[in-house]
């Protein structure tokens, strides 16, 4: 089950000023699920994207990316149930053919249409179940249906993710509020699965692709579940400018600073909610190092800890086998690493110290932090200022058994 997490509240999804969202029912995989979303934009709506680094990538996100530098979009498609990856030039062709459907409901080009598409890689996207039911997504659109499409968007997602702030720049009310969907097949670089978030705040189209990345590189790519890096991964960032606040155009202003970090909050907590909602997830650690020489090192360190399998299945397990976290770090690649001015914690209690075991370290204090739902791993390296923070998840049973059934 998920990790002290819960769907949010529907009313607590604040709805965006030049957002509107419609979902409908494909029956791309099954019957009667709603698997189909529109988001529908604003006129003006500045739009930015990170995708994955998979080589290889799905056909939708070759066409968002071409998309992307005519700067001019006005509404997003996305069906869960077929990844559309791996499917060469008939996959980018039924994925122009959805975008060219969505414009003509718009009477935009088909180049203003975003596609998004999450689920089976390797099957052709069945577009003859998906075009007949975008008149009803259209028919559908509304400003408070971020909850719905929430759910529309789930894979092998327990609960749906989303997140919502407010904050006021220049007088002026403006709202943040995103949605995610993702619990498996989850490793940077990119590591959203899919992931929305917008606002209705005023931002100069120069600052958005640097604003994207920068959200992710605190958030979404700070996570990990099983190493996978998915053929899909795409964060988009949406401002609609519809709040009236003065345009925000230079990154040292404190407008965009206060704007920076409401946004952050979202993607954080909807990144955290991605490892807390892993497939078969028991416990979310955090791994924390510390002291590197840059952040580079320390996430290197960082993500070897978190995606190693042996680290995951004792913590799945509850065993204190915490020489499991010292071999990672061993072997993250770090070649001039002393580990003898290696400090690492295990919640509050020092496990190792000058090359080994700390003398205060006892069993029954590891064992009793192990216990723990949600458990922080500290590393000190002791040669620098730099320091990372990754989040991830335990691997039990029903890892092997959701992925081992995927497609039954």
């Amino acid at each position: 089950m998920p990790v002290n997490l819960v769907a949010p509240d529907p009313a607590s999804l604040h709805p965006v000023q030049g957002v509107r969202l419609g979902i409908a029912s494909a029956g791309i995989k099954k019957p009667g699920r709603r698997d189909l979303t529109l988001i529908e934009l604003a006129p003006g709506s500045r739009v930015a994207g990170v995708f994955t680094q998979n080589r290889f990538c799905a056909a939708p996100v070759t066409i968002c990316r071409q998309h992307l530098k005519g700067g001019d979009i006005r509404a997003l498609v996305i069906n869960t149930g077929n990844a559309n990856a791996g499917t060469g030039e008939a996959g980018l062709a039924n994925a122009r053919r959805t975008c060219e459907a969505v414009a003509d409901l718009f009477g935009v080009k088909a180049e203003a249409i975003l596609p998004f598409s999450t689920g089976v890689i390797l099957e052709p996207l069945p577009v003859d179940k998906i075009l007949p039911a975008l008149p009803a997504a259209q028919a559908d659109l509304a400003a408070n249906h971020w909850s719905e499409a929430a759910h529309a968007i789930m894979t092998t997602d327990i609960v749906a993710k989303g997140a919502s702030r407010q904050i006021r720049l220049g007088g002026k009310a403006v709202t943040v509020t995103g949605i995610a969907k993702g619990s498996g097949m989850i490793h940077p670089n990119m590591a959203t699965m899919l992931g929305f978030v917008a606002t209705d705040a005023d931002v100069a189209p120069g600052l958005m692709q640097q604003l994207v990345k920068d959200l992710a590189d605190v958030s979404f790519n700070c996570v990990t579940v099983d190493g996978d890096t998915s053929t899909n991964d795409s964060f988009v960032l949406i401002a609609t400018g519809c709040a009236g606040n003065a345009a925000i155009d230079d990154a040292g202003s404190a407008d965009y600073a206060a704007l920076k970090a409401a946004l952050e909050a979202v993607a954080i907590e909807l990144a955290q909610a991605m490892a807390r909602d892993g497939e078969g997830a028991t416990k979310f650690m955090t791994i924390e190092v510390a002291g590197g020489r840059d952040r580079a090192e320390c996430k290197q360190i960082a993500y070897a800890i978190a995606r190693s399998p042996l680290v995951k299945t004792a913590f799945f397990a509850s065993d204190p086998n915490l020489g499991r976290i010292l071999a990672a770090i061993g072997y993250a690649g770090i070649d001039d690493l002393d580990v003898n001015r290696l400090r690492v914690w295990l919640g509050d209690v020092l496990v190792a110290e000058n090359g080994g075991r700390a003398a205060s370290y006892t069993e029954t204090q590891g064992a009793a932090v192990m216990k723990e739902t949600e458990i922080v791993v500290r590393v000190a390296l002791g040669r620098g200022t730099a320091n990372a923070t990754v989040w991830t998840c335990d691997f039990s049973y029903d890892y092997v058994k959701i992925n081992a059934e995927y497609r039954t």
